[in-house]
């Protein structure tokens, strides 16, 4: 059966938009430098913004662009200018968690409105509120079920549903924190999220001099450090349950990771449309996913609530491979590639690409700068070099080299 399924990845800045369409996601989601829940992301100024919808819409792919601050009665007083920038620049929607932010934007707009996964939807009465006040889309909480997704698809029919697939997840209820402000008034609801919760911690009861038996090893433990969500095995049951977007977290990321992740999901969704999604191909995916900076990895709640989502001995993700460079220009039996990590002449390097030379690994058998220099260690950042390379690859695509 084939699913009209969505591919929606995160855009932190343009490199990253421009990364994610390249590897197939059909949509991104950004923000502005005011109303968003990344305010240490790059983000996007308003004139990027058109410039992002521009080159969406060339392609034929959408932008949505957040406004899920939990507002404050200041954030509405320059709100009307920031949506009219929007609705001139065709947004596709606008991600909205407040109610008050909702009714603003309905008044002042007419851009679609999706309700994003901080408004703690969880039931089907909530998902028919929202479809019949006027969102064309629901981003549920990811406390649902799998079950109770179906449930809400089956009650609520016309409404579009969006759920997180791939990425990290936070410790607190929807995404509600309040260590972060508690502990260090930068507030997680406004979008400055310390990310406290990947601290080591150590747990005492109130009014009890020892600590709770809790510590792993000497270190500690990391006992508020959530796992990564990793549904790429079951984005069929998702999309047989009603779900129309698969949505990836990382809008703090890199490109390598939006580039690995999207690849994966990406060939994973087209196999399933054509039938030839395997258990074999879902190991290579998850492979290829390894690749990027990762955590442990975790269903969430989609099929058991009791199953372990807490990753105890270390807060650090994983890292097993590095960004080398993205090609610029392809030509006769060589690459020009801009330059991100280290790398020398000899060395094989593998490639992340959208053709079907993915994961094919080459020597590096010269390189030389634009001058026309040869150059034996590759460590100027963004440098422009030329090498030999015997396969067809496509602008955009990258290079990556095991740690």
């Amino acid at each position: 059966m084939k699913y009209n399924i969505e591919l929606l990845a995160p855009a932190g800045n343009m490199e990253k938009l421009k990364t994610a369409f390249h590897f197939g996601a059909d949509a991104v989601y950004l923000a502005g430098k005011h109303y968003g829940l990344r305010a240490f992301a790059d983000n996007f100024t308003n004139e990027e913004i058109a410039e992002a919808c521009a080159y969406a819409h060339n392609l034929g792919k959408k932008v949505y662009v957040t406004l899920n601050v939990f507002a404050k009665n200041a954030d509405f007083a320059n709100l009307a200018n920031y949506l009219k920038v929007l609705e001139d620049a065709r947004v596709d929607a606008v991600l909205v968690s407040d109610v008050g932010m909702f009714s603003f934007v309905k008044q002042h707009c007419n851009v679609p409105i999706h309700i994003s996964t901080q408004a703690n939807t969880t039931n089907k009465y909530a998902v028919d509120y929202w479809h019949k006040a006027g969102a064309e889309r629901v981003v549920l909480a990811r406390e649902v079920s799998m079950a109770d997704i179906a449930e809400i698809h089956n009650f609520v029919p016309n409404c579009q549903l969006e759920t997180f697939v791939h990425g990290a997840m936070c410790i607190s209820y929807s995404g509600r924190c309040l260590m972060s402000n508690y502990l260090t008034s930068r507030d997680s609801n406004q979008g400055a999220c310390v990310q406290a919760c990947r601290w080591n911690w150590e747990v005492r009861e109130v009014g009890r001099e020892e600590f709770m038996p809790v510590m792993e090893d000497e270190r500690g433990t990391y006992i508020f450090n959530s796992k990564d969500m990793n549904m790429l095995a079951h984005l069929e049951q998702l999309a047989q349950s009603g779900v129309v977007s698969f949505k990836i977290e990382g809008r703090m990321k890199s490109p390598f990771y939006v580039a690995t992740v999207v690849n994966a999901y990406r060939r994973a969704i087209d196999a399933i449309n054509n039938g030839s999604l395997t258990e074999q191909l879902v190991e290579q995916l998850n492979e290829d996913l390894n690749k990027a900076s990762h955590r442990a990895y975790t269903t969430g709640f989609y099929f058991d609530e009791n199953q372990s989502r807490q990753y105890y001995p270390s807060s650090k993700a994983v890292e097993e491979y590095k960004f080398i460079a993205v090609v610029k220009q392809v030509l006769d039996g060589a690459i020009v590639v801009e330059q991100r990590n280290k790398f020398v002449v000899g060395e094989e390097l593998e490639i992340l690409s959208v053709t079907e030379h993915h994961n094919k690994i080459f020597a590096v058998q010269s390189a030389t700068d634009q001058q026309g220099n040869s150059v034996e260690v590759c460590n100027k950042v963004k440098q422009l070099l030329t090498i030999p390379c015997d396969f067809k690859l496509a602008v955009g695509d990258m290079l990556r080299k095991k740690n």
